[in-house]
């Protein structure tokens, strides 16, 4: 019998977690069935409850509904504590694990671009729960400097207190800074803002990025082209989050099954499906 897990979210129609979680059984041999559940801005709790009491194993968490599933969880791993968010819950007879994957996605997408983020000056763009998500893991990828830049100065420097612990156990340099005032140029940078999606400019200038630097945006697809070709006119080297959503799925996978399925040949698979359409 299949163990049923979900992407809640709201809207969730646009979701490409069940393709990838059914490549995902297929290739571990794992029975897993997954389903997308849209969930009422009022109803996220609601809507977990039904669905984990009518058999549900777990589930991943979409906007806007991941400071709640922090708040629903019994438990949380280390770096969902840290996050303050949450985009995965398991559930079992121990009550509700909540987990954050989005910046172990992340950290791996970049490792797999063949960037070593150790050692390196990194900006991250943006200080909203993008950002939050995955900071605790891009500092324990011991970056020499890390800077995030936000429009609103004293939301970025609180993250940057929340995180002052991380820091110093990875021997990185946290600061913060508005958007019109980054410090210096940077081997890689993160768009964690709402810029992408929302269709708005780059929102930080050129000078931000060394030559043949990393410039990564969490969106994919169109909402992440105007980035990517500001990037490439640049002399960077552009990158969506694409293969950010297939590493997260990943290990959302194997917290709830125990095994981690391939990643490179699903992200490749997805590329090639986007494409098509």
């Amino acid at each position: 019998m299949s163990a049923r897990y979900c992407v809640v979210g709201h809207p969730v129609e646009h979701s490409r977690s069940p393709w990838i979680h059914a490549r995902f059984a297929q290739l571990t041999g794992e029975p897993v069935q997954y389903g997308r559940l849209a969930a009422p801005l009022d109803g996220f709790v609601a809507t977990v409850r039904r669905f984990r009491d009518e058999g549900g194993r777990g589930c991943n968490v979409t906007l806007p509904f991941k400071f709640q599933a922090a708040a629903f969880a019994t438990t949380l791993s280390d770096r969902a504590r840290l996050a303050g968010a949450c985009n995965t819950l398991r559930f079992d007879d121990a009550g509700v694990l909540g987990d954050n994957t989005d910046g172990a996605g992340l950290v791996r997408d970049i490792a797999s671009a063949g960037v070593p983020l150790a050692g390196r000056e990194v900006l991250l763009v943006g200080a909203g729960g993008a950002s939050a998500g995955v900071l605790g893991p891009l500092l324990q990828a011991r970056p020499a400097r890390l800077v995030i830049a936000n429009r609103t100065l004293a939301k970025a420097q609180a993250l940057v207190d929340s995180h002052a612990a991380a820091a110093r156990s990875a021997s990185a340099e946290l600061s913060a800074c508005g958007l019109d005032a980054v410090p210096g140029a940077f081997d890689v940078v993160v768009n964690a803002s709402a810029s992408s999606l929302a269709g708005g400019g780059v929102p930080v200038p050129a000078s931000v990025l060394r030559t043949g630097a990393l410039a990564y945006d969490m969106m994919y697809g169109p909402a992440a082209q105007g980035f990517l070709a500001w990037a490439r006119a640049q002399g960077a080297v552009g990158r969506d989050g694409l293969g950010m959503l297939v590493e997260q799925a990943a290990e959302s996978f194997r917290i709830w099954r125990g095994v981690r399925p391939d990643t490179a040949s699903v992200l490749a698979e997805l590329r090639a499906l986007l494409a098509a359409e």
